[in-house]
């Protein structure tokens, strides 16, 4: 067998002791899958008959809210199962479990490939989940089988690319508890854009750094290909975010494990 056959197979492994994790916990996936589904019916039902008036001119209401929205909580989910995957990593890191891997023939890259496939699973189950919730309650996207996959597409790059950020602030983290405040800064930026809110309602200085913030690209491109408004320029720059994102992340963890892992 090659390296690449080797390496292939432990990382196989390791996605099914991260499944298995999944299951032995589920009251974190419930936790990371039901704040979303919290906040939706929230914005919905306490808000919505407000916010869906400050839309389209005033025209909008509770049902036109509701499809504004569910893009910005989609991406929210992703957000929030961020959070899961940095708690995962650390207590990996800190309860010796990588002490005993360093002395089995096995993969160290295997190790957090197998927390990003786990964590990209759990997110794209969230997604499926805050989906179904959504059109429960009267979402009416009108996009068709390609605009579906290609939305679907672009959640699972921005999650993709967050899973891995989470991943490097697992290993950076001393302990659980730090490595559970650390991604918080990323439920907060959804809201910091057009998620809830059209950007040209906010102040000034506030719509610039929405506008040019990674997450409203990503939420335009939901947007657009879920209720055909149109996407113009947001997928590109969408996905350069996602790219550049998932690289620097990546290059941060496989440093930051290597110099953790040869303590």
């Amino acid at each position: 067998m090659t390296s690449l056959t080797y390496t292939l197979t432990d990382s196989a492994t390791m996605l099914r002791r991260q499944l298995r994790h999944i299951q032995r916990y589920p009251s974190l996936t419930g936790m990371l899958i039901g704040l979303p589904v919290v906040l939706l019916l929230l914005f919905v039902y306490v808000f919505g008959g407000t916010l869906g008036a400050g839309l389209a001119g005033g025209s909008g209401d509770r049902a036109a809210y509701l499809n504004y929205l569910v893009p910005g909580i989609l991406l929210f989910t992703a957000t929030s199962a961020a959070q899961g995957t940095a708690i995962s990593v650390a207590m990996d890191m800190t309860e010796g479990i990588i002490d005993r891997f360093r002395t089995m023939a096995i993969s160290r890259a295997s190790v957090l490939t197998g927390h990003v496939l786990g964590s990209l699973v759990q997110t794209m189950l969230g997604f499926a989940v805050v989906l179904g919730v959504s059109l429960a309650i009267g979402f009416r996207p009108n996009a068709t089988a390609i605009e579906w996959l290609a939305a679907a597409g672009m959640f699972a790059a921005i999650a993709f690319a967050l899973i891995w950020l989470s991943v490097a602030l697992g290993l950076v983290s001393d302990s659980v508890e730090t490595a559970s405040n650390l991604p918080m800064f990323l439920t907060l930026l959804p809201f910091l854009g057009s998620g809830f809110v059209p950007t040209d309602t906010m102040p000034a200085g506030l719509r610039w750094f929405a506008d040019l913030q990674p997450f409203t690209p990503v939420i335009e491109t939901l947007r657009g290909l879920l209720l055909g408004s149109g996407i113009g320029s947001s997928a590109v720059v969408a996905l350069a975010w996602c790219a550049v994102v998932a690289l620097l992340s990546y290059l941060w963890a496989k440093r930051s494990f290597h110099r953790r892992a040869a303590r």
